[in-house]
């Protein structure tokens, strides 16, 4: 019976009631006994129309009181009937999960029902009252547990409708912006057609000019020639009268001056150079000057400036192009020997001119110098108040220059094994540094879009060289001469006279900022790289890209030719160092850092390449 109870329980509330059914029907309709064989039949006697209609009318009312019996009959037995006490104090244990005590109820109250103590018609039935507030109660929680329900998906609607919100809003300023960025570009190409279209009354202008110049000079021609014919007659009829006193009469050469400061000039060539200069004159052409000639024009100088060497010198290193057969054997390099060597990144490595020794310098504002292929420590060089970015040998190996995000640039001596110099005069950060082959100039690459050439020997810089629109990345001498090569983040390449300081050549092709950029021994190609590992080769004497290869998408960092110029290794940010043979095309990657590779270097026979990276290690590869 607790069976049923739980039962019954858990499906709602119940009643249970003793029911005995008597043979005596309670109803008080007396009924008359029908035989079995008496059919509803006329007598033969009787049959007329109207007792039969009469007695159809009496069997339809006797059916109609029948049906309505039935009906309320079954209507009291299908009504409500009231629960009882005991009924209701089990289901309310059992809805309460009170199962101990509803164990001990029953034991108790069925054992009292069996003593006679308790008498089932003496308790009575539970008001309707309080099964209608149970029932109120189960419709309440179940309404509470559906208005829970409701403000959880009320609470998702609502953040789900406050993050839509803020992506409205969000792409409502995006739109914005891009209206507000579009409206610019379209300002900003309106003016620069309006600025084009002001430069064409100026280029026709110029073009009449240039016209204009063009007869000025073929005119001068005319003249010069002419004027030469007659000195040239001139001579011969000096030659010819002077023949017999062995007078020696100075020849001037078509088209040059005689200058001699120590002796004195004809009168006859004095009188045909004033007639040629009033001539020049004439013909609205000004005289030639020397004291005019930009070429010859000398800036101030001090005591103790430099001068600076001639171009026409041979670079003694070739020689080391017929020694390097590596990569004419295999342009392949394997991981030898790893030495960790700084705390932060290595920044640059730096090769001594003629032993095995590198410098390298980090972002922990140190240099050192190891001997490789062991890794023994030389020197450590402290100074610098930043971190480092550059780093090269003087020629004869006895001097380092360094430079920094100090905006120094700083000369160390290797025999005192301290800072000798500071240069300062760049004001943001300095990139990259070069030594020029005499050993008494330096060029320094900065990011305030300038690069200096400096003076060791006055400790001063000689020029600035202005021209880069952004950031100069690095710097370079070619070897044994007075050009310079830069490249910058306005993505070109220059090559720059040291002696003047100018721009002799600029490169364009990059599409992304240059990050690198160097010569190869010969002097006559470049090898740049960008920030999306674009590789260019550039031929010097036409000034036109050669190939272009794609090592990215990661940068680029730095690139150097081997000595023999057949093979290239870049360093790249991806962690991989990209070695690249020219003749073929054929490009192989290094895995071995756990960072970026920043700087890479071959050895003076190429049979070792050394690469630094962010983890601070330098990698040798054989």
């Amino acid at each position: 019976m607790a069976g049923e109870a739980a039962v019954a329980g858990a499906e709602g509330p119940f009643c249970l009631q003793q029911v005995s059914i008597t043979e005596d029907s309670e109803d008080d309709y007396q009924y008359e006994e029908v035989p079995a064989d008496d059919d509803v039949s006329l007598l033969e006697g009787d049959e007329d129309l109207e007792k039969a209609l009469q007695t159809i009318q009496e069997q339809a009312e006797d059916a109609q009181i029948i049906a309505q019996r039935s009906d309320l009959i079954s209507k009291q037995s299908v009504s409500e009937i009231p629960e009882v006490v005991d009924d209701f104090l089990c289901n309310f244990l059992v809805r309460m999960r009170m199962t101990r005590t509803l164990d001990c109820f029953q034991t108790e109250w069925y054992e009292l029902m069996q003593k006679g103590i308790i008498d089932r018609k003496d308790i009575g039935f539970v008001p309707d009252m309080y099964t209608y507030n149970q029932h109120l109660e189960i419709e309440n929680r179940r309404l509470k547990k559906e208005l829970e329900n409701y403000k959880q998906a009320a609470s998702k609607a609502k953040e789900a409708l406050q993050k839509i919100q803020k992506e409205r809003d969000f792409h409502r300023m995006h739109h914005k912006r891009v209206v507000q960025e579009k409206n610019r570009l379209i300002s900003d190409i309106k003016r620069l057609k309006a600025h084009y279209v002001s430069y064409e009354p100026m280029l026709n202008q110029l073009t009449e000019k240039y016209q204009s110049i063009l007869r000025q000079k073929m005119l001068t021609s005319l003249e010069r020639d002419r004027a030469v014919g007659q000195v040239t007659g001139l001579q011969a009829t000096l030659q010819n009268l002077e023949s017999g006193r062995g007078i020696e009469i100075p020849v001037t050469r078509a088209g040059h001056r005689c200058e001699r400061e120590d002796e004195r000039q004809d009168p006859v060539q004095k009188a045909v150079q004033e007639t040629r200069e009033q001539k020049y004159l004439y013909a609205g052409v000004a005289p030639y000057d020397p004291a005019k000639d930009p070429t010859k024009q000398k800036g101030k100088r001090y005591s103790k400036d430099s001068e600076f060497p001639k171009d026409a010198q041979v670079n003694p290193y070739l020689a080391r192009a017929k020694e390097c057969i590596r990569p004419l054997k295999s342009a392949v390099y394997r991981l030898s020997n790893t030495l960790k060597v700084h705390n932060l990144a290595v920044s640059c490595l730096a090769l001594h001119p003629r032993k095995d020794i590198v410098v390298t310098a980090s972002d922990d504002h140190l240099w050192k110098m190891w001997a490789f292929p062991n890794g023994n420590i030389i020197m450590t060089g402290e100074g610098h108040t930043d971190w480092l970015s550059g780093c090269c040998f003087h020629p004869s190996g006895t001097k380092l220059v360094t430079s920094s995000g100090d905006t120094t640039v700083r000369i160390w001596d290797f025999t005192k094994g301290e800072c000798i110099l500071t240069l300062e005069g760049h004001s943001h950060a300095v990139w990259d540094c070069s030594w020029h082959a005499c050993g008494d100039f330096v060029a320094s690459a900065s990011m305030d879009n300038t690069s200096k050439i400096w003076d060791i020997n006055s400790e001063r810089c000689r020029y600035t060289m202005r021209g880069h629109k952004d950031s100069v990345n690095s710097i370079e001498f070619l070897p044994f001469s007075n050009t310079v090569l830069t490249s910058s983040a306005d993505k070109t390449l220059s090559l720059w006279d040291a002696r003047t300081g100018l721009c002799a050549q600029t490169f364009y092709g990059h599409l992304h900022s240059c990050n690198h950029a160097t010569f190869n021994m010969k002097g006559d190609t470049i090898v740049s790289c960008d920030s999306y590992g674009v590789v260019k080769f550039w031929d010097v004497r036409r000034v036109t890209p050669m190939i272009s290869i794609d090592a990215g998408p990661h940068p680029g960092n730095q690139v150097v030719f081997d000595p023999s110029g057949h093979l290239v290794a870049l360093a790249s940010n991806d962690g991989t160092v990209k070695t690249l043979n020219v003749s073929s095309g054929q490009l192989s990657s290094l895995a071995g850092h756990e960072g970026e590779v920043q700087s890479v270097v071959f050895d003076h026979r190429a049979e070792h390449l050394l690469s630094g990276g962010s983890d601070g290690t330098v990698r040798l590869w054989c």
